[in-house]
């Protein structure tokens, strides 16, 4: 299992997004999937996906929930990813360009309706990464096992943005991380940001500002232990 990469999804109530998420799953790759939902999520995971996956029930914050699959994990490549995506054709294959790497993070692009807030983001995280800014999404984000275990693992007191506060740490440690725009997920559906995109945005871009201030000097952390509303504002 350590020359294939394993997939960690944290699932809530995904019954409506689940199978087109399995459909682009190659079947040699292992799927953890951490899983708090009170609908049948899990019950279509086991019919759909019944090998190579393992469904680990816990109600755990979503960085607590990522680390819990990542512990369970066997390969030496982890993969986080979020139900509501779908991997683009050719990822799997595509991925093993970058594997010299540390870490890896790559575009999430919104449906055809919010095309144009693809376009500011996926431009975003070009240029903050050209200054050495990572900015990671939990929906495609990989890091190799024995890093993410050299860094501790997830801040799990984070609520929200413990994917681009990783990647940050990762980058302000020194190790290799790498943008891959080709190596994309496509959203199922954009009900976070039909909830307000430029809310999203701005919430994200504050927040992410906070945590790369906060790792060259000291920063009451009381102000990101609260997700400012984003759960709220982004529940079915």
């Amino acid at each position: 299992m350590s020359g294939v990469p394993s997939i960690i999804v944290p699932t809530k109530n995904e019954a409506a997004l689940i199978g087109a998420f399995l459909a682009a799953l190659p079947g040699s790759v292992e799927l953890i999937v951490v899983d708090a939902s009170d609908d049948d999520t899990p019950a279509i995971i086991e019919r759909l996906r019944p090998q190579n996956t393992r469904i680990i029930r816990a109600s755990a914050g979503i960085a607590e929930a990522r680390e819990i699959g990542a512990s369970a994990a066997h390969g030496d490549w982890l993969i986080f990813s979020d139900a509501d995506v779908r991997f683009a054709p050719g990822y799997f294959d595509r991925f093993t360009r970058y594997t010299d790497a540390d870490a890896i993070y790559g575009p999430k692009y919104a449906t055809a309706a919010f095309s144009w807030y693809s376009h500011i983001f996926t431009g975003g995280q070009q240029l903050m990464h050209r200054l050495g800014f990572p900015a990671a999404s939990g929906s495609n984000m990989a890091v190799r096992r024995d890093v993410l275990i050299s860094v501790g693992g997830f801040r799990c007191d984070l609520p929200v943005n413990e994917d681009s506060e990783l990647f940050l740490r990762l980058a302000h440690r020194g190790y290799h991380v790498v943008f891959a725009p080709d190596l994309a997920v496509h959203s199922l559906d954009d009900r976070r940001l039909q909830r307000g995109a430029v809310r999203k945005l701005l919430h994200s871009t504050t927040r992410c500002a906070l945590i790369a201030l906060g790792m060259r000097m000291p920063l009451p952390q009381r102000l990101l232990r609260h997700d400012w509303g984003y759960w709220r504002a982004t529940r079915r």
